[in-house]
């Protein structure tokens, strides 16, 4: 007698075929352009800050499902754009131990704690962040300059400082876009942004390749366009109202946008299918309030980016969004309160 099985896997959950590791593997694929401009601007220091929290991440993954007695999961690619997304999100001038253990934490406290990959509620990569940030707030606003000449002759003395020991940073050092506007009232041209001709975390210079990867996952049905679109939508509105206020006091839309981490965080980490809604307007509303909180936090905050507290701020409410805005039962009645 033929028996039949359901089988039942974890989110994300894909119509048309597709398995989670297709999908993510299809991630990497995008992330991929996205690194190899990193290490173009910013040389050695890049690839091994890069290399350095993909490995830890991975590694941390393996170690953890063994211990547990699981079978493997480094093979369904989420370790890997966890570890990339971390990278990408740090300084180039990063101590490498620092970065190690971000990624450690990403998979062990954003991602195993939950239950593995389908039940994390915040995004593992910007909890790796956030604790990074906590625990080492110099280091992680410690900028390098782009292009440097020998950046692909010789490596940060920073990079290679001991666990527990006071990094030592070069000389020269570069202001990102965001902190020299907020700070010192300087602007950057729109093409110096575009193309990544500025200093900043390895991954965020570029806005232009981030995007080309966003529409090749759209374009693959592999990316909600609600979310990326809702960000960037609903920031550009309030900083072009802001703008329109006092041109002086307030930096353009198109800086807004380009600027910092907001196209890396709207492209690859506020899509995160397991922390975001599920819902077509849950994820508009979604994208709505992490492009808001995005530049209240830029303009009126104590820091200069505030990408990855909204992000994170809106993974904890995403749940509460779906279970306001779902679907009726077709057929069904909505109850009416008694008077």
């Amino acid at each position: 007698m033929l028996k039949k099985t359901l089988d039942i896997s974890s989110s994300p959950h894909i119509v048309k075929g597709r398995s989670t590791e297709d999908i993510m593997k299809n991630v990497v694929w995008a992330l991929l352009p996205v690194v190899f401009f990193s290490v173009y601007s910013f040389g050695l220091n890049a690839l091994l800050v890069i290399f350095t929290a993909t490995f830890a991440s991975v590694l941390t993954e393996h170690f953890l499902c063994k211990i547990s007695k699981k079978e493997t999961t480094v093979n369904d690619y989420s370790a890997v754009i966890t570890g990339l997304l971390l990278g990408l999100s740090l300084p180039p001038s990063f101590p490498l131990w620092m970065a190690f253990v971000g990624g450690v934490i990403g998979i062990a406290l954003g991602k195993y704690i939950f239950g593995g990959l389908g039940y994390n509620v915040f995004n593992p990569a910007l909890v790796a962040r956030a604790v990074l940030q906590a625990a080492f707030p110099v280091a992680i606003t410690t900028w390098h300059p782009a292009f440097l000449t020998n950046r692909f002759s010789t490596i940060s003395e920073s990079i290679l400082t001991w666990p527990f020991m006071e990094p030592q940073y070069d000389a020269v050092s570069g202001a990102t876009p965001l902190s020299a506007f907020k700070f010192d009232g300087i602007t950057t041209s729109t093409a110096e942004l575009a193309f990544g001709q500025i200093s900043g975390s390895t991954g965020e210079t570029c806005a232009i390749i981030i995007a080309l990867g966003g529409i090749y996952l759209i374009a693959r049905n592999m990316m909600s366009w609600r979310i990326p679109v809702a960000v960037l939508l609903s920031a550009f509105l309030l900083s072009g109202v802001l703008y329109l206020l006092n041109s002086e006091l307030y930096p353009s839309p198109v800086f807004m946008l380009l600027s910092g981490g907001l196209m890396l965080g709207a492209v690859y980490m506020a899509t995160d299918m397991v922390s975001s809604p599920i819902t077509p307007l849950g994820l508009w509303i979604y994208g709505g309030i992490i492009g808001v909180l995005t530049i209240i936090i830029r303009i009126w905050g104590g820091l200069s980016e505030g990408v990855m507290y909204s992000i994170l701020l809106a993974n904890a409410i995403s749940p509460h969004i779906d279970s306001i805005i779902k679907n009726r039962v077709y057929g069904t009645k909505r109850k009416i309160k008694a008077i």
